[in-house]
């Protein structure tokens, strides 16, 4: 095993129905994470993994796909190998069109026969939501729709407010809003929930996490990858829905959001949802459009849709009135790196500001870098004393908590804990449906006013175009370092 499993981490024997099992999410994400969870322990020989897929496959043809994915696993353990195997042993391969009506009878006969009340039957939609309606039909059709069912469904749900519903409206035709998991894998990283920890288990910040002692609050998701082999998709969606409307949205939610009155599923959820409702309504004038050079070559065409985006909103409510959260996001950025940067105010005197002992370097505000991926961890930038004699010299400094290195076990990654959180029936870290209306509320402004705007170009390897939100609040971005 590559880590010891508490008693808290136990989850009950669950049936995984992976409809599209055989398609690039189910292979990349969905079955290595339940491998790992196999490997720790988690995922035990009492579960029933399905690969349900159009087409039929040899188990022996599945493994050699799904291998290279699972290779960095198999490697860090003493038997990868055999444990790839025994992991095999628990999935079973079903062809079913689900164009075609009642063609889950014979997987829901294979189904019944472990059902119980104690035993989570999840149907994981691994395929496009423009197939989601059939395959709730064939679901339901088939009696499967039980008590212990939950449904798990992707982004994209939707391309505005209108479409999300009109998608979540056939997913509630069959299974209730307490049965549906939405994913957003963000959501599922340590250092996002830690963030929860850092602020309602620590006292030291949650009272400075106000507009008294914030000055401004940065959220950075860069990737250097382009979109590779989504230009399909990708320029239809653009970087505002397809990133902005979702995970960095969810991340503001978690910075702004108000203390729950419990750790649940509802309480958190209804103070997220206060957040989205509380944002004020984007300006064009808060909005920067960036389009890295090549986009156009390898779309085949030219094209308006924006590769970066960075927005400045700004909370209406008494906790954050006047300090203005700036979000980005771009790819082909200079580094890959998803940041949350809150900088506090200075401090109201600087009693160090006589006989020359300060200098403009001292004027670096204090700083909390909550650093999401790659490299978990949080850094305090703080101003110290400079040792040695010399008088009063100031320079500023760093406290650095590395996950990787104070928690030498493994940590695991988000489709990890998503999954188990699922089997668990625990939807705190999932999105309800009002959420994620209200994402679209805010969001699908901002996208019509940046279809009416040119998206400025940029080279490969830079942060994004030449972007003045800041510079005209007197602000600079704080951009994340490469080696952190």
């Amino acid at each position: 095993m590559i880590e010891t499993l508490p008693q808290s981490a136990v989850v009950p024997a669950s049936d995984y129905v992976i409809i599209g099992g055989t398609g690039d999410l189910s292979l990349r994400k969905i079955l290595p994470a339940l491998f790992l969870r196999y490997a720790a322990g988690q995922v035990t020989d009492e579960f029933r993994l399905f690969v349900v897929a159009r087409q039929e496959i040899r188990a022996d043809e599945f493994r050699a796909k799904l291998e290279p994915h699972c290779a960095a696993a198999i490697s860090a353990l003493d038997d990868g190998a055999g444990l790839l195997g025994r992991f095999m042993n628990l999935i079973e391969f079903a062809r079913i069109d689900i164009s075609t009506p009642m063609s889950m009878k014979d997987l829901a006969g294979t189904l019944r026969d472990k059902a119980s009340p104690e035993r989570p039957v999840i149907f994981y939609l691994s395929i496009a939501p423009s197939l989601f309606s059939a395959a709730c039909q064939r679901i339901d059709e088939a009696g499967l729709v039980l008590p212990q069912s939950r449904l798990v469904v992707e982004k994209p749900l939707g391309h505005d407010r209108a479409s999300s519903q009109n998608i979540n409206d056939e997913l509630l035709s069959v299974f209730r809003e307490d049965q549906i998991y939405r994913i957003d894998h963000y959501l599922g990283k340590e250092t996002v929930q830690n963030l929860m920890a850092l602020r309602f288990a620590n006292v030291i910040f949650e009272a400075l996490w106000n507009n008294r002692y914030i000055d401004h609050i940065q959220i950075t998701v860069a990737e250097t990858v382009g979109v590779g082999g989504r230009t399909g998709y990708y320029d239809n969606y653009g970087a505002i829905r397809d990133m902005l409307q979702n995970h960095l949205l969810q991340l503001l939610c978690l910075v702004a959001m108000e203390p729950p009155a419990r750790f649940n599923a509802d309480q958190v959820r209804n103070e997220k949802k206060r957040v989205l409702e509380a944002l004020r309504p984007a300006r064009p004038e808060n909005i920067v459009l960036g389009q890295y050079q090549e986009y156009a070559h390898e779309v085949g065409s030219p094209t308006t849709t924006e590769t970066y985006v960075a927005l400045k909103i700004l909370i209406d409510n008494w906790r954050w009135a006047g300090v203005p959260f700036y979000i980005r996001t771009g790819k082909k950025l200079k580094t890959r790196a998803s940041e949350i940067v809150i900088t506090f105010k200075n401090r109201p005197h600087d009693i160090f500001a006589r006989d020359g002992i300060t200098d403009d370097t001292v004027e670096i505000p204090n700083r909390l870098i909550i650093r999401v991926q790659p490299h978990e961890g949080l850094r305090l930038l703080l101003t110290s004393k400079e040792p040695g004699p010399g008088g009063m010299r100031l320079f500023p400094s760093e406290l650095n908590l590395s996950f990787g290195e104070t928690f030498k076990e493994r940590l695991p990654d988000a489709y990890e804990r998503l999954l188990m959180d699922i089997a668990r029936g625990n939807q705190t870290l999932f999105m309800r449906l009002d959420e994620v209306q209200a994402a679209w509320e805010f969001i699908d402004p901002v996208v019509s006013m940046a279809s009416e705007t040119i998206p400025l170009m940029y080279r490969e390897g830079t942060m994004g175009p030449k972007d003045d939100l800041l510079t005209n609040d007197g602000r600079s971005w704080f951009n994340p370092k490469e080696d952190a």
